[in-house]
């Protein structure tokens, strides 16, 4: 039972943050800044308009649609009356969105202008019982319908427990059908106490978020825990490299999240040595690790980053390796959060001494209360005493840092050796002329598989497979060194800036 005065209901922390800030900025989106008292009354409005329409606590309320502000004030409207929120990838097709809405049950759902042709095909097999489209041109933001506008604003927020579902957030479902995990009022705050514990956070911070926020790292690395903090948000659509350079300068950004090749793709852009980054109190990179030449470029700007480690399911910092170990403890994805607990196991979920390699285990109330409609899933994935199983291959050094080896589904098994690609990869991005690398598995007859390296050279350079294990033989031993070598012009990577290997699987069976 909640202690009095005590509430766990994030919208209602969010419009409670419009009552004590009102005349702060809120949001910038295209040149368009919002206060605190501004979006707190559209977020009560729409709450409205919702609970007009039938939506209860429990319900789902879904939107498909690029990064806008509609967005957040739909989720914080749900919320707003206990519903829980399911945000869509733009991406999907119609067939994968369908199976989504349908598995989650959503009750309403808002779609973006452009995303309706996408969608409105399958509308006669949707659950939905309520459909809105957006209107998302910049300056209009009334993205349902007029009575919007006259609907008499939610005069309070449902009180939630910490346990209440807040957001089902669909996992990316690269093998199998993707499930939703469930995360709570509370998974949402404690994350973000996390977070503030290892890299701070004031009402005076400048946040830029340029990651969809249909992924785990865009919504809430830092953007539901801006508007809790009373900071500004500075929302993009979408990621542009050069847009986001000019916003750092324009808005006097401090923080911004982002996957490392973002980073890399802004330091190659012709306005990156001009730009004035002094604004800039740190910048949090998930995803992969920063390479140590991006480290150096950044830093040469005083510029440093708080690199994270984490998932959807744990919402999602896991590990956090502040800016003072970025280079010392190269490699690693950090210490767990002062919330939190990791350990590696084996495959007797024993856990392992320092050094040795097993299973990223992660405990705290950041973890998601399981996967929704899934029982068994969220069983095979959370044991009895509560310790999230990553999927992930890791260990811990004496001092406790956390290093990934890889996904244990991505462990290639050559001459009955295993072989982690992110050790390969590392290696391999130390050659000058190598701009992306991912290492794979491809059968062979010989090995069973093969060590594959699938390259994006910079412009105007080339490589030979001979040049290639010449380089890297004496940091790696010999069955390590890839056997075979495939030159593309760019990885496929999802919206959060992961390597998509499936697909690079699938290209090259071909």
């Amino acid at each position: 039972m909640n202690k009095p005065g005590t509430e766990f209901n994030i919208a209602a922390i969010m419009l409670r943050r419009a009552q004590l800030s009102p005349g702060r900025r809120a949001l910038v989106f295209e040149d368009v800044e919002t206060s605190y008292a501004e979006f707190g009354d559209r977020v009560r409005r729409q709450a409205s308009l919702f609970r007009k329409c039938g939506v209860c606590v429990g319900d789902r309320v879904g939107y498909l649609g690029f990064n806008h502000p509609a967005l957040l004030e739909t989720m914080f409207a749900a919320q707003a009356l206990g519903a829980i929120f399911v945000p869509l990838n733009f991406r999907l097709t119609a067939e994968e969105l369908t199976f989504i809405i349908n598995d989650a049950g959503v009750h309403t759902l808002v779609v973006d202008d452009t995303l309706r042709k996408v969608i409105e095909p399958a509308r006669e097999r949707l659950c939905t019982r309520e459909y809105f489209t957006s209107e998302s041109a910049a300056d209009n933001w009334r993205h349902l319908p007029a009575e919007r506008a006259a609907a008499e604003p939610l005069a309070a927020a449902v009180s939630m427990d910490q346990h209440d579902v807040a957001i089902i957030m669909y996992t990316s479902g690269t093998t199998g059908l993707p499930k939703g995990a469930m995360l709570t009022h509370g998974n949402i705050l404690w994350n973000n106490i996390n977070a503030m514990m290892a890299f701070g956070g004031t009402s005076e911070d400048v946040i830029l978020t340029a990651a969809p926020l249909f992924h785990i790292g865009g919504l809430n690395v830092m953007t539901i825990g801006s508007f809790h903090t009373g900071s500004t948000l500075v929302l993009l659509r979408g990621f542009d490299a050069g847009q986001a350079l000019s916003n750092i300068e324009r808005y006097g950004v401090t923080h911004m999240f982002g996957a490392p090749a973002m980073f890399l793709f802004m330091s190659q852009q012709p306005q990156f040595a001009e730009t004035d980054l002094s604004s800039i109190v740190t910048i949090i990179c998930g995803a992969a690790p920063v390479p140590e030449s991006l480290i150096e470029l950044y830093g040469k700007r005083d510029v440093s980053f708080c690199q994270g480690y984490g998932l959807t399911e744990t919402a999602p910092f896991a590990a956090f390796l502040t800016p003072e170990f970025g280079v010392s403890k190269l490699g690693s994805a950090g210490q767990a959060p002062l919330f939190s607990e990791t350990r590696i196991v084996d495959n007797d979920n024993r856990e392992v001494a320092p050094g040795e390699r097993g299973e990223i285990c992660l405990r705290g109330p950041n973890i998601m209360k399981g996967y929704w409609n899934r029982p068994e899933a969220t069983a095979a994935a959370i044991d009895d005493e509560g310790w999230f199983h990553s999927g992930d291959v890791g260990y811990v050094d004496d001092e406790g840092f956390l290093f990934i080896c890889d996904r244990l589904k991505d462990m290639v098994i050559s001459g009955g050796e295993n072989v982690y690609p992110a050790e390969v990869e590392s290696v391999l991005y130390r050659h000058d002329h190598i701009a992306e690398v991912a290492v794979l598995g491809l059968p062979d007859e010989k090995w069973g598989e093969a060590v594959t390296a699938v390259v994006a050279l910079h412009e105007g350079k080339e490589l030979t497979l001979e040049e290639l294990r010449a380089f890297a033989e004496p940091f790696l031993a010999r069955y390590k060194l890839p056997l075979r070598l495939h030159v593309v012009e760019a990885l496929p990577r999802n919206p959060a800036g992961k390597v998509l290997k499936f697909v690079l699987k699938e290209e090259l069976l071909d």
